[in-house]
């Protein structure tokens, strides 16, 4: 069915999702929406990736919206001010751009390169403003978004911000290393690596300056809230294991966790497939149940007061988008270019990408 059968945009087109990656549950239950600002988030990214040369132009202007990386943030902060939703989705796209680098820097075997990457990335977090001008155009990039996000909230969430991406940047070292020995992580390795790597965290911390409100540890780290926050990030990661195994399988990749199945648990492919349905499919079932166990608990914090009704209401926001998180995940990775290997001249190879790494352009 299409993504949007009710949308009268004339960009709008049915998607055929292929069966085995087909899950009714989500095209039925889970009814997509799209934040209306998203026509200028789109312009204004694309603008944003040739201002800070994240991206060569031919390729922007080639790739750049086919990739639908504001389709996906746009599909999830609903209710996000427009200043907002626009960092993030600038965010996201250098989130993107810098998994590129780091693929390529493997596959060319770069260590030097992406040690020194590393650690301008973790210096740019800690002071953004002093790397806006840096010469590696993902270091500047990176130091504007954090600086944008930064503005949005206080110096408790910026503090958590910046130490959930210095682990994300860590993970992706171990990453890094495995992939170079070729070392395929256990299961029970990868799925906590995998937590890190695709920065479950991060996009949840990302929940409260679209809501409007910082949240206090007594809810973010509530049961009812952490549960369905962690069950929407893991069904996002599982389901694009699923759908990027033909990619990394293609590009020698070592990080998925059907890839783990069949190494570690002796599965077959078709076989670790349908565990990754299954392992999916069962964590759709059981977000249904904690989403309804934390807006019981948002319900709750609403003691009457004029506070306390403003932070039940900002813990609503929070849940409803870890539902809109669902429906975007899934329709991304059906319309964005970045999964469609069969088209592309060398499957292990991504055409959107750039294999010089900077100061070897």
């Amino acid at each position: 069915m299409p993504a949007f059968p009710h949308s009268t945009s004339p960009t709008t087109t049915a998607v055929a999702v292929p069966p085995a990656l087909s899950l009714p549950v989500i095209e039925a239950a889970f009814p997509r929406q799209r934040h209306p600002y998203w026509p200028r988030l789109q312009e204004n990214t694309r603008s944003w990736l040739l201002e800070k040369r994240l991206m060569p132009e031919d390729k922007v202007r080639e790739y750049a919206d086919g990739l639908c990386y504001t389709d996906l943030m746009a599909g999830y902060y609903l209710g996000a001010p427009d200043d907002v939703l626009q960092a993030i989705a600038d965010y996201s796209a250098w989130f993107f751009v810098w998994d590129d680098r780091h693929d390529r820097d493997v596959v060319h075997r770069r260590p030097a390169a992406w040690r020194r990457l590393r650690v301008r990335l973790h210096t740019a977090l800690d002071s953004p403003t002093s790397h806006l001008h840096h010469q590696d155009p993902l270091v500047a990039g990176f130091a504007d978004s954090v600086l944008r996000l930064y503005a949005f909230c206080g110096r408790a969430w910026n503090a958590r911000f910046a130490r959930h991406f210095h682990a994300v940047i860590e993970a992706y070292d171990r990453e890094f290393r495995n992939r170079l020995r070729g070392r395929v992580p256990t299961v029970e390795e990868y799925l906590e690596l995998r937590r890190l790597t695709f920065a479950h965290w991060i996009w949840t911390d990302l929940l409260e300056p679209s809501a409007g409100r910082e949240l206090p540890d007594t809810v973010r780290k509530h049961p009812a809230y952490r549960r369905a926050a962690l069950l929407s990030q893991e069904f996002a990661a599982w389901y694009n294991d699923l759908c990027s195994l033909p990619k990394e399988i293609a590009g020698n990749e070592v990080h998925n966790l059907g890839i783990s199945l069949v190494r570690h648990r002796k599965m077959t492919l078709p076989e670790a497939v349908t565990e990754l349905r299954r392992r999916i499919t069962d964590c759709i079932d059981e977000f249904l149940i904690a989403e309804r166990e934390a807006l019981r608990f948002a319900d709750t914090l609403d003691d009457g007061t004029v506070p306390g009704k403003e932070l039940s209401i900002a813990v609503k926001s929070c849940v409803t988008n870890m539902r809109n998180w669902f429906s975007a995940v899934y329709w991304f990775h059906h319309e964005s270019g970045r999964y469609r290997v069969d088209a592309w001249e060398d499957s292990a190879t991504p055409p959107y990408v750039t294999n010089e790494t900077e100061g070897e352009k």
